[in-house]
């Protein structure tokens, strides 16, 4: 029996959520993002984007577009909690939910839609109550494989439902332009143009015909865009561990980019998520692991561990873009991620200690409590430890 995998995505989520912080903002050409000589636009608002304004594009060129386009610096640490606000909306229906991505999320539908008459009545009853609830608007796509979901779920925006079962496939994906089909990047759709792949349905053919040029040009991954096409693939909603050893976040661009800004501003969003994350969790790590994936779905893994445990924002940060900046040969990317690894709670870490560090820590809790006990006798606040002085004699900041 197949399943019911569900892909909701959030409209214009940054954009949305400073309508929802500002009313004023509706129906606005907005733009989350820096301006000046090396901004980019995070996304924008659907009003925005009739001007031509884009993800990814430089701000100026937005600019160009739409002179009176508004521009907001991203705020993360909210975008992040409300993201958390519409995952555990999600988890009220059905607890067998994935989070993608900072505005998108698969869910395990099979059980719950077992006994209901009309799904899209269901999902609208369900965009109706996600909007009351939160005021984010979401567009959502039903289908047997995540894959299927994903392309059902962009098949109409904003606020769309669309069910893409099996036999739908030839008559809902087919027409499609080759640009807009899922797994295919910028750099391969025009070399397939070329050789006569014009829409997803010419794909299909070629593919279940073994055509030797389409082959050459996605390579192995024309094996798993055949499944897919044909309406199997992977079907598994990959629900996090209660008490995971890692906490991580990856997201997949609005489109491929080799724009060091853009890939930046993506990497500052997942480290502030994970901090967050590990912080509501009482965890800590000392391992940061980052990930891009390229055109061709192959990701690339680096880490780096270091001393002391931390769930810190900043630090996290300067890890990710220490190793991005080291490894990146400017090939073109589809996805990022940040995860925190070797995750220990502080209890336990204070468990851990040495004996050596317990007696270094007590010895300068008796040295500081002597200090203490000398200037108040003196009444002055003039005695110090030789660590708070810095070496031009002044007393360091607490």
């Amino acid at each position: 029996m197949s399943k019911v995998i569900v892909h909701i995505d959030l409209n214009a989520f940054f954009a949305r959520a400073e309508e929802i912080r500002d009313p004023s903002l509706e129906n606005k050409p907005v733009a989350i993002g820096h301006n000046g000589r090396a901004g980019v636009v995070s996304t924008c608002s659907y009003k925005a984007r009739e001007y031509g304004v884009r993800s990814a594009m430089q701000m100026k060129e937005a600019l160009r577009l739409c002179p009176h386009l508004i521009i907001i610096p991203g705020d993360y640490r909210y975008y992040s909690a409300l993201s958390e606000t519409f995952t555990n909306f999600v988890r009220k229906y059905t607890k067998i939910v994935e989070k993608a991505s900072v505005d998108e999320v698969y869910a395990d539908f099979t059980d719950v839609l077992k006994n209901v008459k009309n799904p899209e009545l269901f999902f609208k009853d369900f965009q109706n109550k996600l909007f009351q609830e939160t005021k984010l608007k979401c567009s959502i796509g039903v289908g047997p494989t995540k894959f299927l979901a994903k392309m059902a779920s962009d098949y109409k925006k904003p606020m769309g439902i669309t069910i893409i079962r099996r036999r739908d496939i030839e008559k809902i994906l087919y027409p499609i332009s080759i640009n807009d089909l899922y797994g295919v990047g910028k750099k391969s759709a025009p070399r397939l143009i070329s050789v006569g792949i014009n829409t997803v349905g010419d794909l299909a053919k070629a593919l279940n015909e073994d055509n030797e040029d389409v082959y050459n040009i996605i390579g192995k991954f024309s094996h798993v865009l055949k499944e897919w096409l044909n309406g199997y693939g992977d079907d598994k909603v990959m629900v996090e561990e209660w008490d995971p050893k890692s906490i991580g976040n990856s997201t997949t661009f609005k489109e491929d980019t080799q724009d060091y800004e853009v890939i930046k501003e993506y990497f500052k969003y997942l480290a502030r998520e994970v901090s967050d994350r590990a912080k509501k969790e009482s965890k800590l790590g000392n391992c940061i692991q980052i990930m891009v994936k390229d055109t061709s779905y192959v990701a690339h893994n680096k880490s780096i561990t270091f001393g002391e445990p931390t769930n810190d924002y900043q630090t996290i940060l300067n890890y990710a873009i220490k190793l991005f900046d080291k490894n990146y040969t400017g090939i073109m990317l589809r996805a990022c991620g940040v995860t925190l690894q070797n995750l220990v709670s502080p209890q336990d870490l204070a468990v851990q200690m040495t004996f050596f560090d317990y007696e270094k820590h007590e010895e300068e809790n008796k040295t500081k409590l002597l200090i203490n006990e000398f200037n108040r006798k003196l009444g002055t606040n003039n005695l110090k430890r030789a660590s708070e002085v810095k070496k031009d004699g002044s007393s360091r900041r607490n």
